[in-house]
């Protein structure tokens, strides 16, 4: 399985980028923030996208389709999307092409139905299941931002998120739920944005319930 591919950005379009690595060019489809964010590197730079697979069986050809994303977090809401029946692979990409990751997880989390009807694609129902399907996921997963935040404590947009996902992977590892791992360590890193993973982790440990 292809967790990234690193490499030299040699074309880009608002729907797929080329990565060159070790002689190989790879085509991945990508989301309007993916595009966005290579913008910024530039063709001839080097590049590093998250890698999901996609293999699609039946009809007359079997294809087999990469699809690149900027960051861990687009990717895992991807992920998630694709396993509500009737999102397909472009629908999701839409989906993620039309909002933020970080608004997207607002929009589930609070229900917002009108957003994801804005989409091609996704009409009341569709909607309404990945509302349902979803709003717990993207917080146990820690993917979120803390949306249950008590009076006085910062905003989850402060927490360094990858000191809050490496740490939320490893109290997981370690046998405890994500989502109550995720709402301790979210706390702990909007208290002290500045605690190394290892600190996060013990500190959590004494936490969790």
């Amino acid at each position: 399985m292809i967790e990234y591919i690193k490499g030299e950005l040699t074309e880009l379009t608002p729907a797929m980028a080329v990565v060159e690595a070790g002689g190989v060019g790879y085509a991945l489809c990508i989301t309007l923030n993916t595009y966005t964010a290579l913008q910024k590197n530039g063709i001839g730079e080097c590049v590093k996208l998250y890698v999901n697979e996609q293999l699609v069986t039946g009809g007359r050809d079997d294809s087999f389709t990469l699809y690149g994303f900027a960051g861990k977090q687009e990717r895992e809401l991807y992920r998630l999307l694709i396993t509500v029946n009737g999102v397909g692979a472009n629908t999701a990409r839409m989906i993620l092409s039309a909002t933020t990751p970080a608004d997207l997880c607002n929009t589930i989390a609070s229900g917002n139905e009108k957003m994801l009807k804005t989409v091609k694609g996704i009409g009341p129902k569709a909607a309404q299941r990945i509302i349902l399907e979803l709003k717990d996921k993207i917080v146990s997963l820690g993917i979120a931002q803390e949306l249950h935040a008590t009076p006085g404590t910062p905003a989850a947009t402060n927490v360094n998120g990858e000191i809050r996902d490496e740490a939320v992977a490893a109290l997981t590892a370690l046998g405890f739920s994500p989502a109550p791992s995720a709402k301790v360590v979210t706390e702990i890193l909007s208290a002290n944005p500045d605690t190394p993973v290892e600190q996060v982790i013990k500190q959590a440990l004494k936490m969790i319930k």
